[in-house]
């Protein structure tokens, strides 16, 4: 068995990948969707991030896989680490490459070192952090991996590092309004406004799903996402290839458009994917500045079709302290950091122990906000 560093997803087949992935519960851990981000150049060397999986292999059938990045900057990432960064240059050392583990500009949990049994995925580690040595790149990044993988690297030497994500459950709601229900009365007022703000402005909702989608329909969302960017003045992360690239593989990756309709005009919407139990928001925009529409098209719109399709959770992304008032609830998050010299990670082990603390203090700042009724609330 060997363990061996691809340069592109491209260089190994769907049908390998599959035989070692028919388990896997993210939609965005699939071979289309990672295999869209590089042939549409949205990951490449230009953008920061060079493809480097390490696969392993026998037979060629592979056994393991790691999806693993070269970065030369922190953009797409949602996890901020531009003080070790800084820290590391002003001790003359280079923080640039590092390596990465995540779905780019994905915050979403999910799969994040495949293997066929322990043996296996233990190797795989084992060879990245050779590979680090030889190459001298002082560290690895595992960003918002699933609980299997989390446990595992808790035992493999890794720094865990704690965020905070706000999350919609479905306690077996039967309607919107029995959603409504299990907050204060002002909250609800508050919520049937901002909805009633939106739909005063003569619009409505249409929603296409996964194999129903058009190539028309994504020209028409690609305007709506870079016009996001556009008001921010940066440059969108993801080319308009890698939308029509997805399109003939929409019924694994699971898409879902919430366009926002005025006057027979699509002026907003929203994406997001769904896996068996859990819908991800993902990219919205807009092109009229309407009240509310945010709201609507990225939230309220997400919450009544997992009502209606039986869906257990909403992940919105992360970040956003606007969540808690429309229902959403805080629970942590984790990265996990490998450091291959011994100072540096003593300095980050300190600075995630005390960083924890606020993390802890923040997610009970925000516990005691919710608008949401004490015996409706997540228990962890």
């Amino acid at each position: 068995m060997t363990t061996i560093i691809r340069n592109s997803i491209e260089e190994f087949s769907e049908k390998q990948f599959l035989d070692l992935s028919t388990s896997i519960d993210s939609p965005f851990m699939q071979y289309q969707f990672l295999h869209a981000l590089e042939k549409s150049k949205s990951v490449c060397i230009d953008t920061g991030w060079e493809p480097l999986h390490f696969t392993r292999e026998e037979k060629n059938k592979i056994t393991g896989f790691i999806p693993l990045y070269k970065k030369y900057n922190s953009n797409g990432e949602f996890v901020f680490d531009h003080s070790w960064s800084h820290a590391l240059e002003q001790a003359k050392r280079n923080y640039y490459p590092k390596l990465l583990s995540a779905i780019p500009f994905t915050p979403c949990r999910g799969e994040r070192i495949l293997g066929n049994d322990e043996a296996t995925r233990v190797q795989l580690v084992d060879d990245v952090k050779e590979y680090m040595a030889a190459e001298d790149i002082e560290s690895w990044h595992i960003l918002f991996p699933d609980q299997k993988t989390s446990s595992f690297l808790k035992d493999h030497n890794f720094i865990e590092r704690f965020g905070c994500r706000f999350v919609w459950k479905n306690r077996n709601f039967k309607s919107f309004e029995d959603f409504l229900a299990i907050f204060t009365a002002r909250q609800r007022k508050t919520i049937k406004a901002e909805r009633k703000k939106v739909f005063d402005s003569k619009i409505s909702f249409k929603i296409i799903e996964s194999k129903d989608i058009t190539l028309n329909d994504w020209e028409v969302f690609y305007k709506l996402y870079c016009q996001t960017y556009m008001d921010r003045w940066q440059r969108p992360y993801l080319e308009k290839d890698f939308f029509k690239l997805i399109n003939p593989e929409s019924v694994s990756i699971q898409p879902i458009l919430f366009f926002a309709i005025q006057d027979d005009e699509v002026i907003g919407g929203s994406l997001c994917f769904k896996n068996k139990d859990t819908l991800f928001g993902r990219h919205w925009g807009s092109i009229k500045n309407i009240d509310c529409l945010h709201f609507e098209a990225c939230y309220y719109q997400g919450i009544e079709y997992c009502i209606k399709n039986n869906l257990g959770y909403f992940d919105p992304g992360i970040q956003g302290e606007h969540k808690i008032r429309r229902g959403f609830e805080p629970e942590l998050s984790s990265s996990f950091h490998y450091f291959l010299k011994d100072d540096l990670r003593g300095a980050v082990s300190g600075f995630c122990l005390k960083e924890r603390d606020g993390v802890m203090q923040y997610k009970k700042a925000c516990e005691e906000y919710t608008p949401i009724k004490k015996e409706y609330r997540i228990k962890l």
